[in-house]
C-alpha cells in the first residue's frame, strides 16, 4: 500500500512533465476551453483527467506514490502562480491577451469565430450575468482566464431624460382616463 514500484524521482516528473503539457495544451487550445461555456467543453476538462492519470502515476497504485503525484502538481502550481504574479509579461505571454467581443455594442465576429464562441453562447453568458440580451451590451471581454465580462451600455443623458418624460406622461396619461372615468360615472 505503501510501497512505490517506480522511483520517487520519476513520481515527481511525471507529473512535472503532464503540468507542462497541459499548461501548454489549454493555451494552444484557447479560452474556450476554460470558459466552459458548453457541455462538450465541460465533458473534455473532465475525461482530460483520466486521460492523464496513468502518466502521471505510471504502474505504481501505492498511496504513497499517489501523494507524492498530488503533492509535485500542488507545489508545481504553487511555483508557477508566485512567479507569474511577479513577471507579468510572463503571465501575458503565457495566458495570451484578452479579445473583445463587442465592442461599442458590436459584435466582433472574427474574435468570435477566433475563439469559437457562438452569438448563442455569447447571449446565454451575458444572461447569467443579468443582461436581458446583447443590444444591452456595451463591451464584452474573454478574458485569458476564460470568463467572458460584460459592460451594460449606459443610458446617455438625452435618453435618459426622454425616458422620464415619456414616464411622466404615461402617468398624466392614466390620470386624466382616471378622471374621465370619474366624470363619465358622475354625470
Amino acid at each position: 500500500m505503501f510501497h512505490l514500484s517506480v522511483p520517487w524521482i520519476e513520481k515527481i516528473l511525471r507529473p512535472l512533465l503532464v503540468y507542462a503539457f497541459l499548461i501548454v495544451g489549454l493555451r494552444l487550445a484557447g479560452k474556450r476551453e476554460l470558459a466552459q461555456l458548453n457541455p462538450f467543453d465541460l465533458v473534455v476538462l473532465l475525461t482530460l483527467s483520466n486521460t492523464v492519470q496513468n502518466a502521471i502515476i505510471g504502474d505504481d497504485n501505492s498511496v504513497t506514490g499517489g501523494v507524492i503525484g498530488a503533492a509535485t502538481l500542488l507545489i508545481a502550481n504553487y511555483v508557477v502562480v508566485r512567479f507569474l504574479y511577479s513577471h507579468e509579461r510572463v503571465e501575458q505571454f503565457i495566458e495570451g491577451p484578452p479579445d473583445v467581443l463587442i465592442q461599442n455594442g458590436e459584435v466582433i465576429a472574427t474574435n468570435c469565430q477566433r475563439e469559437l464562441i457562438t452569438r448563442v453562447e455569447l447571449e446565454s453568458a451575458a444572461h447569467r450575468q443579468g443582461l436581458a440580451s446583447l443590444d444591452e451590451v456595451e463591451t464584452a471581454i474573454l478574458e485569458p482566464g476564460g470568463t467572458i465580462c460584460f459592460v451594460a451600455k449606459k443610458p446617455t443623458p438625452d435618453t435618459a431624460r426622454h425616458e422620464a418624460v415619456m414616464r411622466r406622461l404615461d402617468e398624466i396619461a392614466r390620470d386624466v382616463t382616471s378622471l374621465k372615468t370619474v366624470r363619465t360615472s358622475g354625470q
